[in-house]
């Protein structure tokens, strides 16, 4: 067996593998389930007192609403097939019409990202000068540094309006983080592909839609999806299929010991011959002693966002409509929100009849001091943001909970290929241990998902 980025031989028996897999949110639970189909042992460790990790869906006085993740995208078939795979136990929800609507905030009202020609020669997001450069994209030189942000990337390519109104609150929405330290190739790979495999990203993008496609691939359609009656359905789904009994919660302080017999590893009273780990950066120390801390240290010079979360529902919506997936807002607007999620615009049953369900979100790379703020503090805030941006004659929502991540969403920027190369080495080092989770391989729900099924998979072909 061959772990992606481990240089492990193939020297055990698929009946010898028992594998103890590190925390049981989305990644953990996908491989669980997926070795489960393969007839592997294994056993989950979390140390909350729940499984999902940051997945959780709040019904409350006829909302439905999440704290963490509100949505995926199936940019990965891997996505589409784990609910073909749990059948009739979890629904996939693909967003309606809504979803495809974007809006940024610009000069004082919102914007529609235009979708075609004629739209987006007459928006305003973008100068004159930026759409007459994005029609010669197509025709300009692939770049030469590896290493390039986002940033730089983009206004080489597309001009400072286009990076300014359009790419900068993308990956605030995305990364809740900056365009000028996060790494094309590690951040955005497809984006980057598209100019070095392609030539460009418009041209790239053309000549992308017209390769044929198996009907595996037809699966990634990007749209954006739930589960039918909010994300933790997903979660008690896979729960069921894995079975409670090779699921252990609350495991607070877990320490995982290197035995000296042929590569062994314990963790409480049971010996593992593997140990996967889905668990951030900033735990890997403690979780196992026995790694050399420079190595651990290359991979915990990762940054995370901080992000709050607020959920807003109203029974009565009296402020613009709302058919949109959500509003996005540019850093040099200078406003105190990232952007704002209107999840009942194209998801079922989010709120009742006539009201909306919001999602604000504050802080990330550029504005982490607004984390520490209390409650009092953050929904003054809330409150003068989503009136004037809401068109809100009164701000009376009918819910309003406030959720906090410390450690909100990874940075791939600078010190992603040292960051890689370390958990490479340590892999090769420590045969059996594997480090997973979002400290690689991207940080989309679709992203978790795959990756899960591809190390579970590994142990199948054994």
């Amino acid at each position: 067996m061959r772990h992606k980025n481990s240089q492990e031989p193939c020297n055990v028996n698929k009946e010898d593998v028992k594998i103890a897999i590190i925390g049981a949110g989305l990644t953990g639970l996908t491989t669980a389930f997926y070795l489960k189909k393969n007839g592997v042992k294994f056993h989950v460790f979390e140390k909350d007192n729940r499984p999902g990790g940051v997945i959780r869906t709040n019904q409350e006085d006829g909302f439905i609403f999440e704290s963490g993740p509100n949505t995926g995208a199936l940019g990965q078939p891997e996505a589409a097939e784990l609910f073909e795979d749990l059948k009739d136990d979890c629904t996939l929800e693909v967003a309606n019409e809504a979803a495809k609507a974007r809006w940024i905030w610009l000069n004082g009202k919102w914007e529609a990202i235009p979708s075609g020609l004629i739209g987006g020669i007459a928006t305003p997001l973008f100068t004159f000068g930026d759409k007459l450069r994005i029609l010669g994209e197509p025709f300009r030189k692939p770049g030469t540094n590896p290493d390039e942000t986002v940033a730089e990337m983009v206004r080489r390519r597309m001009g400072k309006s286009f990076l300014r109104n359009a790419v900068d609150p993308f990956l605030s929405g995305v990364y809740a983080g900056d365009p000028e330290k996060l790494i094309t190739r590690f951040a955005l790979p497809k984006l980057y592909n598209l100019e070095h495999k392609y030539g460009s990203f418009i041209g790239g993008t053309i000549k992308k839609a017209k390769e044929p496609k198996t009907e595996r691939e037809k699966k990634a359609t990007k749209a954006v999806f739930s589960a039918e009656g909010g994300l933790e359905n997903l979660v008690k789904a896979l729960v069921k299929n894995i079975g409670d009994e090779n699921i252990s919660l609350s495991c607070k302080n877990l320490e995982v010991k290197k035995l000296d017999d042929n590569n062994s590893y314990q963790l409480g009273e049971e010996t593992f011959t593997h140990v996967i780990s889905t668990v951030g950066a900033y735990g890997l120390q403690h979780l196992f002693p026995f790694l050399p801390a420079e190595k651990v240290g290359e991979i915990n010079q990762m940054k995370y966002a901080k992000v709050t979360q607020v959920s807003l529902g109203f029974k009565n919506w009296k402020g613009l409509p709302i058919k949109s997936f959500g509003g996005l807002v540019p850093s040099a607007e200078k406003r105190q929100v990232l952007g704002i999620l209107f999840l009942s615009s194209f998801l079922k049953y989010r709120a009742p009849e006539g009201g909306a369900m919001l999602s604000v979100f504050m802080g990330g790379i550029r504005k982490p001091e607004l984390f520490e703020l209390n409650d009092e503090e953050l929904l003054k805030i809330v409150e003068q943001e989503v009136t004037e941006m809401m068109g809100l004659q009164t701000f009376d929502p009918d819910i309003c909970r406030i959720f906090r991540y410390e450690h909100a969403i990874p940075q791939y920027s600078f010190e992603s290929e040292q960051k890689l190369a370390a958990i490479s080495a340590l892999e090769k080092e420590f045969p059996g241990v594997i480090l997973a989770g979002n400290i690689r391989d991207g940080i989309g729900m679709a992203d978790r998902i795959k990756q899960g099924r591809i190390i579970a998979d590994h142990f199948s072909t054994i």
